[in-house]
């Protein structure tokens, strides 16, 4: 399955929303530190950490660390990318590399990434980027498509409520 990399993520919540994917998608995460939170922290808790023991997540002290421990096919996102994700034929075990919630990697970051491998969502003119979480979600959901939901539950659900009320009434 993939691999999705947070560097330097801001917001406990999107973190937090991101494991919850991770678990629910069969990819593995990797926060490379500084952490803009802590790990135990409520809000993260409250987003998805009650996900974490169904995830694969791993905290790595610097992008050096992370890059020895994921594949060698990375792709990084980047709303200064002039290639469409969509134009990529994914494959498992490529990384998915996405940059803190405010500002994204920074140049340096991302001149380790040749121009293909630096990819864009597209979005309407004027707008500036997508939350990190549903970011996260759009490549990551695109991607296991593609691959025809390998692992996926033969049934699945869409939410955590038991019952739910007619939609008309």
């Amino acid at each position: 399955m993939f691999d999705v990399v947070l560097v330097a993520p801001e917001i406990a919540t999107n973190t937090g929303n991101i494991i919850r994917l991770c678990a629910n998608s069969g990819a593995r995460l990797h926060l490379v530190r500084p952490l803009g939170f802590s790990m135990d922290d409520a809000s993260l808790r409250r987003a998805g950490l009650d996900y974490h023991d169904l995830a694969t997540v791993t905290v790595h002290d610097d992008s050096v660390a992370c890059r020895r421990a994921v594949g060698e096919r990375r792709f990084t996102f980047s709303s200064r990318a002039t290639r469409r994700f969509d134009q990529v034929a994914f494959e498992p075990n490529d990384v998915f590399v996405f940059g803190a919630e405010r500002a994204g990697l920074t140049d340096g970051q991302r001149s380790a990434f040749a121009p293909a491998q630096e990819l864009a969502l597209p979005m309407r003119p004027g707008n500036r980027s997508l939350n990190l979480a549903n970011a996260v979600s759009v490549v990551v959901y695109e991607a296991w498509r593609r691959h025809g939901y390998a692992g996926a539950a033969a049934a699945a659900t869409t939410s955590e409520t038991l019952t739910t009320p007619d939609f008309d009434r």
